[in-house]
């Protein structure tokens, strides 16, 4: 079981969780620039392209806002300030190495149900501006979203029903010995990928896609565009994070500290989700639909079949 970490972390998490965000949007910075001009060829132009998105957020803070025509801005408002505060609430019960903000008894599915909360903020987000285009990117994830949210679903509550327990403290002690990625890989392969659809990244990307000019995000402009798009980071980044208790050992591992080990397999996943924008192909809504109730649901539900075997023969 985690032990419960000191109050002020209440205060350090959200702190913690947009550097690390930032850091994560730099890096992609850097691959974007990368592929369309090359490499940096120095690490003073490295560090600018890494500054690209603080910059871009700082323009979008200072510049005029923007309103469409009747649009409602308090639906706008509590959707795109919902995403970021979704994100952060799920982190509560991240363990570092050892320790937790709260290492609540149903933390898996506290973690789950504010990570659903995306639905809900993207639609939301959608809807307010009065615009067909930022509506359609809005329907677009309610859409894909169930698609998405029961392999994901089932994914974490394989590695629940692993460690027979929803406490994610108990998750990672069950992981002393073996990780769960070792003996559950179909669970942890579709949580990858699940992940990145839930937060709309990657090849995943049609809510907000430029063929429908940004999607959801389309006439957010101002701190509703930086809130949003920065919780969609805040997102991915959660995410990441909470592969490492749930199939990497969590904090386990020889010789460094637990929250060393929690840093550098966060790190690792959230490299490889970045990476991966680029290298995993794009595919058409309906396609990734059919494959996610065709092929992933049944994989997920086989995994917790064998599982739930294991479990029960011990």
């Amino acid at each position: 079981m985690a032990e419960r970490a000191p109050l002020w972390t209440v205060f350090v998490l959200p702190v913690l969780l947009v550097i690390v965000a930032l850091v994560a949007a730099g890096f992609d910075a850097v691959l974007s620039a990368g592929a369309r001009s090359g490499r940096s060829a120095s690490l003073r132009e490295a560090a600018v392209r890494a500054s690209w998105p603080g910059r871009e957020a700082l323009r979008h803070l200072v510049q005029q806002p923007r309103r469409t025509r009747a649009s409602d801005v308090p639906l706008t408002r509590i959707g795109t300030a919902l995403l970021p505060v979704a994100a952060i609430l799920a982190g509560v019960v991240l363990p570092l190495g050892f320790r937790s903000v709260s290492d609540l008894p149903e933390g898996i599915v506290w973690f789950n149900a504010m990570e659903s909360l995306a639905w809900a903020a993207v639609w939301l987000a959608g809807w307010g501006p009065n615009s067909a285009l930022s509506l359609i990117g809005g329907y677009r994830f309610l859409a894909q979203g169930l698609a998405y949210e029961l392999p994901h679903m089932l994914a974490i509550t394989t590695a629940a029903l692993g460690a027979e327990s929803l406490r994610v403290g108990e998750v990672v002690d069950a992981q002393a010995g073996l990780w769960f990625a070792v003996w559950m890989p179909v669970a942890f392969g579709i949580y990858l990928l699940s992940a990145m659809a839930m937060a709309f990244w990657g090849p995943f990307d049609q809510p907000a896609g430029r063929d429908v000019a940004g999607g959801a995000v389309a006439e957010l402009s101002g701190a509703d565009r930086v809130l949003f798009l920065g919780g969609r980071w805040l997102l991915l980044v959660v995410a990441s994070a909470f592969s490492v208790p749930l199939f990497l050992g969590g904090g386990h591992g020889p010789l460094l500290p637990g929250w060393t080990w929690t840093v550098l397999k966060t790190a690792a996943v959230l490299t490889v989700l970045v990476w991966g924008r680029r290298k995993v192909p794009a595919l058409r809504m309906e396609r990734y639909v059919e494959l996610a109730w065709v092929v992933l649901t049944p994989l997920a539900i086989v995994q917790a079949l064998v599982v739930a075997v294991v479990v029960v023969n011990r």
